[in-house]
């Protein structure tokens, strides 16, 4: 078990090139919540997350040995650019392993920091599997993404910084996948300041280290799909579990919806870019699974930023319809020249913007001679909905929401 010694020798190795990210109070989450709430923004790190921290402290206590021989490693994304590129600035070869279902931006990125890319299997596990094969085959060191004490001590050196930064802390909110993050960070916060409560937070779908915790033991969990993919972690690391027993207070759960909602709040209202893993901690915090935190100075640490554009695209657009800012009501009129054009005059007339519209005729329980048609609108709020469709049956035009 990794020690308060050997997170700060870690820092000392690794500040030069490890980006310093701020911790700045958000005014609009500390109204929103009650607390005095400070962001820790590891999402700003050169790979966009705080991955690098870790991977570097292992690099640099490799013997020369191990670094002309190299490195390899399995990872979906974050790990895997963390690894790629601080190997790459030391002169390292380095091997990873990534599933086939990677996105294709992490591949591309993996390998501009200079890494061989093997894609291979159809998750995490299965490219694992493949790196120790490898890793044994060719003589390669194999950093895990978690479950290595020189990782965990390097991923630690952020609760070193959150003390400096935030010295009035009383609660750190940290997201958990496999724990090297929270053991770490625990680690260095508990044994500086004890009364500092550490909090951890899982999504729903893969909660594999709360029950490890509850077991005793790490138990592999099912294969789960999740947008929170950094911290979709089915087995909690033997290295780790020691320490969140020993360091961390409580670990709550989130479920999709709130991670999504959490995202989108960031980069509306904080103008901060994370992914799923990224904002589960925030998610946690606002929707109130996090106990006794009333008037209290909360971290939150944002650890990831690299999220598919897609899949942010889907995020926003349905985080716009959950505030009625978009909404779809299909509306049946009669079919004939010059119908639509009425109708999109009463919209016209309460401002609201049509972006898309769906024309159909046989189904839906349409009469023949009319016709229903979705119109998708950028709006307000619920309140200009509603007048939106009191207006269309005042006109005479039956409608409903689409959901």
């Amino acid at each position: 078990m990794i020690t308060l010694a050997d997170v700060k020798a870690a820092a000392a190795r690794i500040s030069k090139s490890i980006y310093l990210s701020p911790c700045a109070r958000s005014e609009t989450f500390s109204q929103l919540t009650g607390n005095s709430v400070h962001l820790k923004l590891d999402n700003l790190q050169r790979t966009g997350a705080f991955k690098e921290r870790g991977a570097l402290n292992k690099l640099l206590t490799l013997s020369a040995t191990e670094r002309e021989r190299g490195v390899i490693a399995a990872s979906a994304g974050n790990h895997a650019q963390g690894l790629a590129y601080h190997a790459g600035r030391c002169g390292i070869h380095a091997l990873i392993c990534m599933p086939l279902t990677t996105p294709l931006t992490k591949v591309s990125a993996t390998k501009s920091y200079g890494a061989e890319v093997i894609l291979h299997g159809a998750n995490y596990d299965d490219a694992c599997e493949e790196a120790a094969r490898l890793g044994q085959q060719q003589n390669l060191t194999f950093v895990h993404p978690f479950d290595d004490d020189a990782v965990i001590a390097g991923q630690g050196t952020l609760g070193l910084e959150l003390l400096q930064q935030y010295p009035q802390m009383e609660v750190v909110v940290v997201p958990i996948g496999g724990g090297g993050l929270i053991g770490g960070v625990g680690c260095a916060i508990k044994e500086s300041n004890p009364k500092v409560r550490v909090v951890g937070v899982q999504t729903a779908r893969l909660p594999s280290m709360k029950v490890a915790v509850t077991e005793g033991k790490p138990v592999t969990l099912a294969p789960a799909a999740t947008i929170a993919d950094g911290i979709a972690v089915r087995r909690a690391g033997e290295r780790t579990l020691p320490l969140v027993q020993k360091y961390v207070d409580d670990i709550v759960t989130v479920d999709e919806e709130e991670i999504a909602n959490a995202v989108l709040l960031l980069l509306e209202r904080e103008k901060t870019l994370a992914e799923g893993a990224g904002a589960a901690g925030l998610a946690a915090l606002i929707n109130h699974k996090v106990q006794q935190l009333a008037g209290k100075n909360v971290a939150v640490v944002i650890c990831g930023g690299n999220i598919d554009v897609t899949l942010l695209s889907r995020i926003i657009e349905r985080g716009l319809v959950k505030d009625g800012r978009l909404v779809r009501l299909r509306v049946h009129l009669p079919d004939y020249p010059g119908a639509l054009h009425k109708v999109t005059g009463v919209l016209a007339q309460h401002r609201a913007n049509i972006v898309e519209t769906s024309y159909d005729r046989a189904y839906y329980g349409v009469n023949l001679g009319d016709t229903a048609i979705d119109i998708t609108m950028e709006t307000r709020g619920p309140e200009h909905i509603a007048e939106l469709r009191s207006a269309l049956e005042a006109a005479g035009y039956a409608n409903e929401r689409v959901l």
